[in-house]
């Protein structure tokens, strides 16, 4: 494990304070989540319940994104935060810069360094917070396990969309020469004045139109506004531990909701030998058409275009059409599953706010003999568990996605009582 406490100048000055735990001896965060999951959990878990112990994450070092604040001016751009103290109806533009983060990923640094020399020559003013005006709001960052990436200019409007173009290649070629290629480059606009991190616009500028993010030897395809876990190695680990419970229970078939780009579906379809669950056909449904689109040209890439299917759609109503007889794929192919509309083991992802109470009906009334839950919040997670009662909690395990933060993402094992 790394060393016990992570030093930080910029958290020591008051310059940032979004790790909350700094300070905190590492060993000790992690046994504190384990015990603080666990402890929310207890009502709705059992002394015949499996707690394995936490997977660890390297705690500095380990994220793959930064969504990065411009401030400052063209010429000098500081890429981070805007200053915390201020608040945010009357916050004057300030910011700091925070390019030498160490939670980012070794590499990250110097892409931001060549970022900045874009925001120069393409002379981009960053966006001020209180007049409204400036161009440039943020940069985001993901630099792949293949030390690849993909850079994203974020633009108040298309004025400086030529400028920021023609900048590009001396950026691309800065950063082949640092051994972090820009795979994908693209502007994404946000007109609209609100704290948000991006707009619903994505300008391609240069390279692909995807980034491969490699996971336990599958190349997952990431689209500029797709969805991915910040913490590489831990989501490694994170979709092994999915596919080795799986692979003991020996499910036919699988769905996986609110699939994403795939993580989980793709490792359920892999070979027992290779690491997955050997799932023979996994169906995934996520409300993102991009992240379908990716997802699918994963699946062929990997071959298993014909046992892995993939939709867009609500994955809260993907078992209510179950039980009317309509199965995942009526709208695409209904005969598809006319045989058999319930998997024998159903992965929810959903996000923090858990799965609701329509999809923990649908699987509570459902036949469905296994279910995989990987939640990052442990209270959403309880409520919804206890909306299962026909399930027991199996197992479950703490991943620590998020260190330097009392956030975590669990997983849980749920078999049909």
């Amino acid at each position: 494990m790394d060393s016990p406490v992570l030093l930080c100048h910029h958290y020591d000055a008051g310059r940032c304070r979004s790790c909350t735990l700094l300070g905190v001896p590492y060993a000790v965060q992690l046994a504190d989540k384990a015990a603080a999951v666990r402890e929310r959990l207890a009502d709705v878990s059992d002394a015949g319940t499996r707690w394995l112990d936490p997977a660890p994450s390297p705690a500095a070092g380990f994220r793959n994104k930064a969504k990065l604040v411009v401030t400052g001016t063209a010429q000098d751009p500081r890429l981070g935060i805007l200053d915390p103290n201020q608040h945010p109806r009357h916050h004057d533009g300030t910011g700091w810069d925070l390019r030498d983060c160490p939670l980012y990923e070794p590499g990250m640094e110097r892409i931001a360094a060549a970022v900045a020399d874009t925001v120069r020559a393409a002379d981009l003013t960053p966006y001020d917070v209180a007049a409204r005006t400036g161009e440039l709001k943020n940069v985001i960052v993901t630099l792949s396990p293949d030390r690849e990436a993909m850079v994203r200019f974020v633009l108040r409007s298309r004025d400086r969309l030529d400028a920021l173009r023609a900048a590009v290649p001396a950026l691309r070629t800065a950063l082949e020469e640092a051994g972090t290629p820009a795979r994908v480059v693209t502007a994404n606009l946000l007109p609209e004045h609100v704290a948000l991190p991006e707009g619903r616009e994505e300008v391609h500028l240069a390279g692909d139109a995807t980034l491969r993010m490699e996971l336990n030897g599958i190349g997952l395809r990431l689209r500029p506004q797709g969805f991915f876990q910040t913490n590489t190695a831990v989501t490694r680990a994170l979709y092994a531990t999915a596919a080795a419970w799986l692979a003991e229970a020996r499910p036919a078939s699988a769905w996986d909701l609110y699939c994403g780009v795939g993580g989980f579906a793709f490792h359920l379809a892999r070979p027992v030998a290779d690491g997955g669950a050997g799932v023979a056909e996994v169906w995934g449904m996520e409300t993102s058409e991009d992240a379908i689109a990716a997802a699918r040209l994963t699946a062929v890439e990997l071959g298993l275009a014909d046992r892995v299917h993939l939709d867009a759609g609500d994955a809260t109503q993907a078992l209510s059409s179950a039980r009317r007889g309509e199965g995942p794929h009526a709208a695409a192919d209904p005969s598809r599953v006319a045989g058999a509309p319930v998997p024998d083991a159903v992965v929810v992802n959903p996000p923090r706010r858990g799965i609701g109470p329509e999809l923990a009906a649908g699987l509570q009334a459902s036949v469905v003999p296994h279910v995989l839950y990987s939640s990052c919040n442990a209270a959403s997670l309880a409520k919804d568990l206890a909306a299962l009662p026909a399930y027991r909690v199996e197992r479950a395990r703490v991943f620590d996605m998020f260190p330097q933060t009392g956030h975590a993402e669990t997983l849980v094992h749920l078999v049909r009582r």
